[in-house]
């Protein structure tokens, strides 16, 4: 939690997820507030669903009070409808699709945190490092009644002043005679980042990130005189305190890699030249190299570019690699099924045949009729006579490699760790990465015309209070999550049997449950403890859509309604401006997983032989007791249990991956060094061909694909026919352009490029 300063006023923090990313949302509030769609609300709300003026949490003899204000849609209290309900700690509202966890717990009052700025350099003459620690504003002149004193004769007396900006700093520059630069661009007033340089007469400031205080810094002397020719380092404190060792070690002025040059705004393509790194030009780059990567190369490549000048670089061989490991490490091995549809075929760009149809010939080329036939009246009956049709991962994987090979991805592709992306000053962009192998470690740049960006998931989530367990114990065996390599687990329950504990309930969890299911046919000394937030007694709902759910489940063939791919929902999401979007996608979102009738068979039958319990509530804390038994204790609120101990042998968390663009390092550089604007879910900005917004250089062109752009014109941005859509509507953009090699897939240029690839020669 961030720390807040509370007043006499009682407070609540109100606890939700985003229903369309998933994403924990978390907001302090004085009592009364207003929960509704408008902005004037305290809480806004942005869904069709959630009237202007919803609902209103206040205080009545010292108890929380929640009251309808007679929405269209009304207000629930752990799923039951009320007008006007004493709410208590643990208890959910509902309203429209968020589901709004209620802490009324007194929050400690506490000192506000000043933020902190800590300078250090060297005395020119006596090469003594001298220090100083000041809260903003911080003046920076040649007067000596400054926080800190710069001598040099293109110091105005008051030059700049430093002043805290939300939970950052922001310099001003005070009418000075020679400028304040901010990455070598004259600024009058600029956020400051972790990694800019300033620029204040001779002097040159970089800005590091913050910092976790451990030792208490005495304090410094009111003024400090610099020399013109110091190099001074400024380091941002989060806290009251400063690290004084690491202070006194501090790193370098400037990382090795990328170059220095890559802090001006267009890098010059001649000091590129000069830097001595191995240097690629190319006119197509693909940053990524997975999935995404692939689907934006086999659209250049099928459009007629040169598979000579477009490149990847990627941290795997195959375009599937991360993605078939997390597909093992969630339990969908080879001979399972992914959630997908049979046209969503990234090895083939026309969709058709679909899995469907190659799998049903291939059955019936090994004799298999009856499975044949039985997937032919799954295609034709779905969803309503049959339960949907969804391809065996193994077969996927399979057809990617063939289509890879087809187009030459071994040559285009090649490993690395892409740390930066800039513009140059010649209309291109450089790509900054390094490689690791037998013959060490190198540092390499490249130039292209065009740049792709698909990066997919930073990384796996992980629950707060299991992160927190892990990194106190250092038990990295017993909790776990679903994406990581855990297999130990399923062994260990096949021989000696145990409890396990579940959190999160989409299709990971369905998976886990199978895998679970199957193992109890050896070992039924096997038990399931699924803990969820809340009951789920009704599902999300669009108009007159509403989505089926059984046992605290929630079902849809897909992640998205299928329309999202290629149907009204893709065409209005597409024309709607951003606060339309948010709620749309807000709507259309949630956690679901499919309905599968073997996995609605296996909850049912473990709720009727009580092998598998569901829970409810929020999660208190994660510790081994004095018995070394691993414990969650939970709490909820109302009817449900006050506080209640879950005993498990093991904990996996299914909530899935991390999506937070923030957590991405070159994504995160990309919008802070080129100042560009978030979309309404926090994610990359891109117009509806899929540019990034503020990222032209002019003829060049950068697109991106994947969970980075959800929020824009695609809902489903993550799965395989929304990294081929995005594909092709760059790609498309491109040829229109008239970009090198690019040709319009149009009439008889389509067919003969099918027919090419149906014999698997190369396009």
């Amino acid at each position: 939690m961030n720390e807040t300063v509370l007043e006499d006023a009682q407070y609540v923090r109100l606890l939700w997820d985003d229903p369309s990313t998933g994403e924990p949302r978390e907001q302090i509030e004085p009592l009364p507030v207003t929960i509704g769609r408008s902005e004037s609300n305290s809480l806004m709300l942005s869904s069709d669903r959630v009237s202007r003026q919803h609902a209103r949490l206040e205080v009545e003899n010292d108890q929380v009070i929640v009251v309808d204000l007679q929405s269209s849609n009304g207000t629930f209290v752990n799923h039951e409808r009320v007008t006007r309900q004493t709410v208590q700690d643990g208890d959910v509202l509902r309203i429209g699709p968020f589901l709004i966890t209620i802490d009324t717990e007194p929050l400690q009052q506490e000192a506000p945190v000043l933020p902190q700025l800590s300078l250090r350099w060297t005395e020119p003459g006596s090469g003594q490092s001298r220090d100083v620690t000041a809260a903003p504003p911080i003046t920076l002149g040649r007067d000596p009644g400054n926080t800190v004193v710069l001598v040099g004769e293109k110091i105005s007396r008051h030059h700049a002043v430093v002043e805290a900006a939300g939970d950052g700093f922001v310099i001003k520059d005070n009418n000075s005679a020679n400028g304040v630069y901010v990455n070598g661009v004259r600024q009058k007033e600029a956020p400051l980042q972790p990694g800019d340089t300033l620029r204040i007469g001779d002097f040159t400031i970089t800005v590091r990130a913050p910092v976790t205080a451990a030792t208490i810094m005495e304090a410094a002397p009111d003024s400090t005189r610099l020399d013109a020719s110091s190099q001074a380092t400024l380091i941002f404190s989060a806290d009251s305190d400063a690290l004084l060792p690491l202070v006194q070690a501090a790193a370098p002025r400037r990382p090795e890699f990328p170059p220095a040059i890559f802090a001006l705004d267009q890098v010059p393509v001649a000091e590129l030249k000069k830097s001595g790194l191995p240097l690629d030009e190319t006119t197509y780059l693909a940053v990524g190299g997975g999935l995404g990567s692939f689907a934006w190369v086999d659209h250049l490549v099928i459009f007629g570019a040169d598979p000579a000048q477009v490149m990847a670089i990627g941290l795997e061989s195959k375009p599937h690699g991360r993605y078939e490991r997390l597909c093992r490490n969630s339990q969908i091995p080879p001979h399972e099924r992914l959630r997908s549809d049979s046209g969503s075929t990234p090895d083939n760009i026309w969709g058709w045949p679909g899995y469907a149809v190659r799998e049903i010939w291939g059955s019936l080329l090994h004799g298999r009729v009856i499975h044949a036939g039985q997937m032919a009246w799954r295609i034709f009956g779905e969803p309503a006579l049959d339960q949907t049709y969804t391809p065996r991962s193994g077969d996927v994987f399979a057809a990617i490699d063939r289509e890879a090979a087809r187009i030459g991805w071994g040559r285009i592709s090649r490993l690395g760790h892409v740390k930066a992306i800039r513009k140059t000053d010649d209309g291109r962009y450089v790509v900054a990465y390094s490689q690791s192998g037998k013959d060490g470690y190198r540092q390499c740049l490249a130039l292209a015309r065009y740049v792709h960006i698909g990066v997919g998931y930073p990384g796996v989530r992980f629950l707060p209070d299991l992160q927190k367990y892990r990194e106190e114990t250092g038990d990295f065996k017993s909790v776990v999550n679903a994406y990581e390599e855990h297999e130990h687990a399923y062994e260990h329950l096949r021989k000696e049997g145990g409890t396990v504990l579940i959190r999160g309930r989409g299709i990971v969890a369905s998976r886990i449950v199978q895998r679970l299911y199957e193992l109890r046919q050896q070992n039924p000394n096997i038990n399931v403890l699924h803990l969820m937030r809340t009951p789920l007694v009704t599902g999300n709902r669009f108009g007159w859509s509403r989505r089926l759910v059984h046992n605290h489940w929630e079902f849809q063939p897909f992640n998205w309604p299928k329309a999202c791919w290629t149907g009204e929902y893709l065409t209005m999401l597409d024309r709607a401006n951003d606060q339309q979007r948010e709620r749309l996608l807000n709507d259309w979102g949630g956690t679901t997983t499919a309905d599968r009738r073997d996995w609605r068979r296996m909850v049912a039958e473990g709720l009727r032989e009580e092998w598998y319990q569901i829970r409810f509530g929020a999660v208190r804390e994660v510790a081994r007791d004095e018995d070394g038994q691993l414990v969650t204790i939970i709490r909820g609120g109302g009817k449900l249990e006050e506080e209640l101990r879950l005993v498990a042998d093991y904990i996996i968390d299914c909530t899935g991956m991390e999506a937070s663009i923030d957590t991405n390092p070159l994504l995160k550089d990309l919008l802070e060094h080129h100042r560009l604007e978030k979309n309404v879910k926090g994610r990359l900005r891109v117009a509806s061909d899929f540019e990034i917004v503020g990222m032209r250089n002019e003829p060049g062109r950068i697109y991106a694909n994947g969970v980075m752009t959800l929020g824009g014109p695609l809902a489903a941005v993550d799965s395989f026919l929304g990294l081929q859509y995005a594909a092709q509507r760059s790609v498309d953009s491109l040829a229109k352009g008239r970009a090198p090699g690019l040709r319009y897939l149009n009439g008889l240029r389509s067919v003969y490029q099918w027919l090419r690839w149906a014999r698997g020669v190369a396009p």
